[in-house]
Protein backbone atom coordinates (compact mmCIF):
# COMPACT_ATOMS: atom_id res chain seq x y z
CA UNK A 1 0.00 0.00 0.00
CA UNK A 2 1.12 3.32 -1.38
CA UNK A 3 0.17 6.74 0.42
CA UNK A 4 0.53 10.26 -1.38
CA UNK A 5 2.83 12.65 -0.14
CA UNK A 6 0.89 15.69 1.79
CA UNK A 7 1.60 18.21 -0.23
CA UNK A 8 -0.35 22.18 1.02
CA UNK A 9 0.05 23.99 -2.55
CA UNK A 10 1.08 22.91 -6.34
CA UNK A 11 2.11 24.76 -9.25
CA UNK A 12 2.55 23.89 -12.66
CA UNK A 13 6.55 22.47 -12.82
CA UNK A 14 6.63 22.91 -16.63
CA UNK A 15 7.38 26.47 -17.74
CA UNK A 16 7.41 27.06 -21.06
CA UNK A 17 10.03 29.09 -22.81
CA UNK A 18 10.12 32.64 -21.56
CA UNK A 19 9.02 34.46 -24.78
CA UNK A 20 6.30 32.22 -25.66
CA UNK A 21 4.61 32.47 -22.40
CA UNK A 22 4.87 35.84 -22.35
CA UNK A 23 3.43 36.35 -25.48
CA UNK A 24 0.14 33.29 -24.42
CA UNK A 25 0.12 35.16 -21.75
CA UNK A 26 0.00 38.93 -22.83
CA UNK A 27 -3.14 37.66 -25.98
CA UNK A 28 -4.83 37.41 -23.09
CA UNK A 29 -4.96 40.35 -21.64
CA UNK A 30 -6.93 43.39 -22.86
CA UNK A 31 -4.00 45.18 -24.37
CA UNK A 32 -1.12 43.10 -25.70
CA UNK A 33 1.38 46.07 -27.40
CA UNK A 34 1.09 46.94 -23.28
CA UNK A 35 1.74 43.81 -21.66
CA UNK A 36 4.31 42.65 -23.93
CA UNK A 37 6.52 45.76 -23.52
CA UNK A 38 6.43 45.92 -19.88
CA UNK A 39 7.54 42.58 -19.04
CA UNK A 40 10.19 42.84 -22.05
CA UNK A 41 11.74 46.25 -20.26
CA UNK A 42 11.48 44.69 -16.86
CA UNK A 43 15.16 43.05 -16.22
CA UNK A 44 13.22 39.76 -14.30
CA UNK A 45 11.26 39.01 -16.71
CA UNK A 46 13.00 36.35 -18.32
CA UNK A 47 12.89 32.91 -16.87
CA UNK A 48 9.24 33.44 -14.81
CA UNK A 49 6.18 31.89 -14.46
CA UNK A 50 2.77 33.54 -14.94
CA UNK A 51 2.87 34.53 -11.12
CA UNK A 52 6.20 36.08 -11.91
CA UNK A 53 4.87 38.49 -14.29
CA UNK A 54 2.28 39.21 -12.46
CA UNK A 55 4.35 40.38 -9.75
CA UNK A 56 6.10 41.98 -12.37
CA UNK A 57 3.73 43.68 -13.96
CA UNK A 58 2.58 45.26 -10.05
CA UNK A 59 5.81 47.02 -10.06
CA UNK A 60 5.35 48.16 -13.26
CA UNK A 61 1.81 50.12 -11.64
CA UNK A 62 4.24 51.16 -9.48
CA UNK A 63 6.39 52.87 -11.36
CA UNK A 64 3.35 54.32 -13.40
CA UNK A 65 2.02 55.36 -10.38
CA UNK A 66 5.21 57.40 -9.21
CA UNK A 67 5.29 59.05 -12.84
CA UNK A 68 1.35 60.29 -12.17
CA UNK A 69 2.33 61.67 -9.23
CA UNK A 70 5.49 63.19 -10.36
CA UNK A 71 3.51 64.93 -12.79
CA UNK A 72 0.66 66.17 -10.77
CA UNK A 73 3.15 67.78 -8.38
CA UNK A 74 4.42 69.68 -11.09
CA UNK A 75 1.21 71.16 -12.64
CA UNK A 76 0.28 71.83 -9.09
CA UNK A 77 3.44 74.27 -8.76
CA UNK A 78 2.08 76.06 -11.43
CA UNK A 79 -1.70 75.50 -11.54
CA UNK A 80 -3.13 74.42 -8.41
CA UNK A 81 -6.88 73.04 -8.79
CA UNK A 82 -9.40 70.73 -7.04
CA UNK A 83 -9.01 68.22 -9.95
CA UNK A 84 -5.40 67.95 -9.58
CA UNK A 85 -5.42 67.54 -5.77
CA UNK A 86 -8.50 64.69 -6.03
CA UNK A 87 -5.94 62.71 -8.16
CA UNK A 88 -2.76 63.68 -5.79
CA UNK A 89 -5.02 61.36 -3.67
CA UNK A 90 -6.33 59.20 -5.76
CA UNK A 91 -2.32 57.95 -6.86
CA UNK A 92 -1.56 58.29 -3.20
CA UNK A 93 -4.25 55.43 -2.73
CA UNK A 94 -3.37 53.15 -5.37
CA UNK A 95 0.42 53.59 -4.13
CA UNK A 96 -0.29 53.51 -0.22
CA UNK A 97 -3.36 50.78 -0.57
CA UNK A 98 -3.57 49.46 -3.81
CA UNK A 99 -0.24 48.17 -5.25
CA UNK A 100 1.01 46.49 -1.55
CA UNK A 101 -2.62 44.84 -1.27
CA UNK A 102 -1.48 42.94 -5.32
CA UNK A 103 1.92 42.64 -3.81
CA UNK A 104 1.10 41.16 -0.32
CA UNK A 105 -1.86 38.80 -1.94
CA UNK A 106 0.79 37.39 -4.85
CA UNK A 107 3.09 36.59 -2.41
CA UNK A 108 0.43 34.90 0.10
CA UNK A 109 -0.65 33.04 -3.08
CA UNK A 110 -4.45 35.12 -3.21
CA UNK A 111 -4.87 36.02 -6.50
CA UNK A 112 -8.49 37.67 -5.73
CA UNK A 113 -6.82 40.26 -3.71
CA UNK A 114 -4.51 41.33 -5.68
CA UNK A 115 -7.04 41.09 -9.23
CA UNK A 116 -9.00 43.41 -6.72
CA UNK A 117 -5.95 46.15 -6.11
CA UNK A 118 -4.78 46.29 -9.63
CA UNK A 119 -8.79 46.64 -10.72
CA UNK A 120 -8.98 49.64 -7.83
CA UNK A 121 -6.22 51.15 -9.55
CA UNK A 122 -7.60 51.40 -13.16
CA UNK A 123 -10.33 52.69 -11.55
CA UNK A 124 -8.76 55.07 -9.91
CA UNK A 125 -6.69 56.65 -12.65
CA UNK A 126 -10.28 56.81 -14.85
CA UNK A 127 -11.68 58.83 -11.84
CA UNK A 128 -8.70 61.16 -11.98
CA UNK A 129 -9.03 61.50 -16.01
CA UNK A 130 -12.80 62.43 -15.35
CA UNK A 131 -12.44 64.56 -12.90
CA UNK A 132 -11.04 67.18 -15.58
CA UNK A 133 -13.86 67.29 -17.53
CA UNK A 134 -12.11 66.46 -20.62
CA UNK A 135 -9.27 68.86 -20.55
CA UNK A 136 -6.82 66.55 -18.26
CA UNK A 137 -3.34 67.18 -18.22
CA UNK A 138 -2.66 63.50 -17.06
CA UNK A 139 -4.70 61.87 -19.71
CA UNK A 140 -1.31 60.22 -20.98
CA UNK A 141 -0.37 59.40 -17.53
CA UNK A 142 -4.13 57.90 -16.40
CA UNK A 143 -4.29 55.78 -19.97
CA UNK A 144 -0.45 54.40 -19.52
CA UNK A 145 -2.18 53.70 -15.06
CA UNK A 146 -5.33 52.14 -16.20
CA UNK A 147 -3.92 50.08 -18.81
CA UNK A 148 -1.29 48.73 -16.98
CA UNK A 149 -3.38 47.93 -14.38
CA UNK A 150 -5.92 46.21 -16.56
CA UNK A 151 -3.25 44.30 -17.71
CA UNK A 152 -1.65 43.24 -14.52
CA UNK A 153 -5.42 41.56 -13.26
CA UNK A 154 -5.94 39.92 -16.41
CA UNK A 155 -2.23 38.55 -15.57
CA UNK A 156 -3.34 37.52 -12.08
CA UNK A 157 -6.25 36.34 -13.06
CA UNK A 158 -4.42 33.55 -15.59
CA UNK A 159 -2.00 33.17 -12.30
CA UNK A 160 -5.13 32.01 -10.48
CA UNK A 161 -6.14 29.36 -13.27
CA UNK A 162 -2.65 27.82 -13.44
CA UNK A 163 -2.33 27.45 -9.72
CA UNK A 164 -3.02 23.46 -9.00
CA UNK A 165 -6.47 23.73 -6.93
CA UNK A 166 -5.95 20.49 -5.28
CA UNK A 167 -5.46 20.08 -1.46
CA UNK A 168 -3.64 16.70 -1.08
CA UNK A 169 -3.94 16.69 2.13
CA UNK A 170 -7.40 15.47 1.36
CA UNK A 171 -5.32 12.22 0.17
CA UNK A 172 -3.27 11.76 2.77
CA UNK A 173 -5.11 9.55 4.75
CA UNK A 174 -6.31 6.87 1.53
CA UNK A 175 -4.38 4.05 0.52
CA UNK A 176 -3.68 2.39 -3.03
CA UNK A 177 -2.88 -1.02 -3.42
CA UNK A 178 -1.45 -2.24 -6.67
CA UNK A 179 -4.31 -3.98 -7.66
Amino acid sequence: MTSLPSITHCRTLIIPNTEKLMESTCKKTPNYNVCLQSLKAYPGSSGTDVNGLAQIMVKVMRSKANDAINMIHELQRSRPSKALSSCASKYNAIVIGDIPEATEALAKGDPKFAENGANDAANEATFCENGFNGKSPLTQQNNAMHDVSAVTAAIVRLSDKVKCFYDYDLWSGLSFSGN
